[in-house]
């Protein structure tokens, strides 16, 4: 079938989802956007050598089967939507890609593929469907560097050298691991809490300087930080949502693009972006572009259509 690669129009976004040096036995015919890579300095002639078709966007568009945009695909493209195709990337239907699913997707009939990391999906309309075939932490690498580029990024933005300060890294997963890393440089008063151990975290909320979140919540009103806990925090306290679940695990907090990622809100800074691995694209990149190729470009995408089936 044919897979096409489309230049995300997501804000700020530089990842490159597919690099030349991945390419090998894919079975499904690629088309690439012209000036896919040209960000990273990579010509559409190094495509072609391995076997790509250079295409318009709208070209893509029209003679694929499935289009892969590593974000969410913006409304400028919309027009451009064919009735039944597939959408490929991280499309993320029940956040932020939430008003794309229901008012765009559903009416075109659009099979919308999330590769969300530990739960790829399929959603058809009202249909869910886990695509077992990709495994679990499949992308896990582009999780811990989104840790390590949100710490890293917050506290330059707050305007801190970190050294002394009282620290909590909530969850062990990936993005935790990641911005865990990224604090233990400095000496701090670090301390990671564990859904077991969270109960500690209260009782101690106050105390904090600077606390990052690394979990994702399947049910929004189940809050990992609630309104009336955030009342607790201490005045000017950095709160690093790495995760970037915006408004679920963290009440009452929102996206920002991410050449301004931070907000004040009653005493306490907030940093909430959803892509900021795209400030380290170069590394990034390298990593999604092995993993995708891996378990997502290299087998016909036509087994994601038989889901349905």
């Amino acid at each position: 079938m044919k897979l096409g690669f489309i230049i995300p129009h997501y804000h700020g976004e530089k990842r490159v989802a597919l690099l030349p040096q991945d390419i090998d036995s894919f079975e499904n015919e690629i088309y690439i956007e012209k000036g896919f890579a040209g960000l990273m300095g990579i010509e559409d002639a190094e495509y072609s050598q391995r076997g790509c078709t250079i295409a318009s966007r709208e070209d893509i568009f029209r003679l694929c089967d499935a289009v892969f945009c590593l974000k969410l695909v913006q409304p400028e493209d919309y027009p451009l939507l064919r009735k039944g195709q597939m959408i490929i990337g991280w499309t993320h239907p029940n956040g932020s890609g939430k008003e794309f699913y229901e008012n765009v997707a559903k009416p075109l009939d659009l099979k919308i593929v999330d590769l969300d990391n530990i739960y790829p999906t399929l959603y058809y309309h009202d249909i869910k469907i886990p695509i077992s075939f990709i495994p679990r932490d499949f992308i896990r690498r582009n999780s811990f560097i989104a840790g390590i580029a949100s710490v890293q990024d917050a506290l330059i933005r707050y305007g801190l050298i970190p050294s002394g300060e009282k620290v909590a890294v909530l969850a062990n997963g990936n993005v935790s691991q990641g911005a865990f890393y990224a604090l233990s440089k400095y000496d701090l008063d670090l301390r990671m809490f564990y859904r077991k151990t969270m109960n500690q975290f209260y009782d101690t909320i106050d105390q904090y300087d600077i606390v990052v979140n690394g979990i994702e919540v399947d049910n929004p009103n189940q809050h990992i930080i609630s309104k009336q806990q955030l009342a607790q925090m201490k005045k000017g306290c950095l709160i690093i949502d790495a995760a970037a679940d915006a408004g679920n695990a963290i009440e009452g907090t929102h996206f920002v693009p991410i050449d301004k990622p931070m907000y004040e809100e009653n005493g306490l800074f907030f940093y909430e972006v959803n892509n900021v691995p795209s400030l380290v694209y170069r590394t990034a990149s390298k990593e999604i572009s092995r993993s995708f190729s891996e378990w997502v470009y290299k087998k016909d995408i036509k087994q994601f259509f038989e889901l349905l089936h």
